[in-house]
């Protein structure tokens, strides 16, 4: 008999929705989240939104305001800078242990994760905007893949939690470098198949910086 998958509870699903909505720029930096208004949006209760709310608070994504309640993370270009530092620095991590312990199987995920993210991207080129949550979860789904590998899922937990915020900066600007990035793609892809690490930290240190500095010249970063 197949175990059985665990229920989602409503506050984890809730979670999961509020979180998006930050990092997709649904909700908005230096918005106030006012309880009464968000029970209503997400059908949930104001108790299990405070819990929510510190949770995030605690990823760095929302600010708790004392007893004047709570508000989506602002966002400075210094913050990008450190999120991206940080990123790279646990990515590069993650990404030389996986090329030593991955196999057969890491090498599939690898590929399947790049085909769907090379096929967004060509979507996402010919100038058709609408699918951009899509591309930004392949992108998502890419990089967690070439460090799959790694062995310790907490390193895995933190490097996702650093990319979302790395992500949001992009979503809020939204800042698309075209056919720079997915030939940084499908160089890391290269890379891994080779083992090459020298080639895939280089690669890596110019794909999160490129996306920096090309966030940096969007207007709302600009403006921060």
């Amino acid at each position: 008999m197949l175990p059985e998958t665990p229920i989602e509870t409503v506050a984890e699903s809730t979670y999961k929705r509020i979180r998006a909505d930050i990092i997709f720029g649904r909700l908005h930096p230096g918005l106030k989240l006012k309880l009464e208004k968000l029970k209503d949006s997400y059908a949930t209760s104001v108790s299990t939104l405070r819990e929510i709310l510190n949770r995030l608070s605690s990823e760095g994504l929302v600010t708790a305001e004392g007893q004047r309640g709570f508000e989506v993370a602002t966002i400075s270009v210094a913050d990008l800078k450190e999120t991206a530092e940080l990123r790279l620095l646990l990515e590069t991590h993650a990404l030389a242990q996986s090329f030593e312990n991955g196999g057969v199987e890491w090498e599939a995920r690898l590929v399947s994760a790049h085909h769907k993210l090379a096929r967004m991207e060509q979507i996402m080129a010919s100038g058709d905007v609408t699918r951009t949550e899509d591309w930004k979860r392949y992108d998502w789904e890419f990089h967690q893949a070439l460090i799959s590998a790694c062995g310790s899922k907490l390193l895995m937990d933190t490097h996702s939690v650093v990319f979302d915020k790395y992500l949001r900066y992009q979503m809020v600007a939204l800042s698309y470098r075209g056919n720079v990035a997915a030939d940084e793609h499908q160089l890391l892809l290269d890379a891994a198949m080779k083992r090459d690490q020298k080639l895939a930290r280089d690669v890596l240190e110019r794909h999160i910086q490129g996306g920096v500095e090309h966030a940096l010249t969007r207007k709302p970063l600009s403006q921060a």
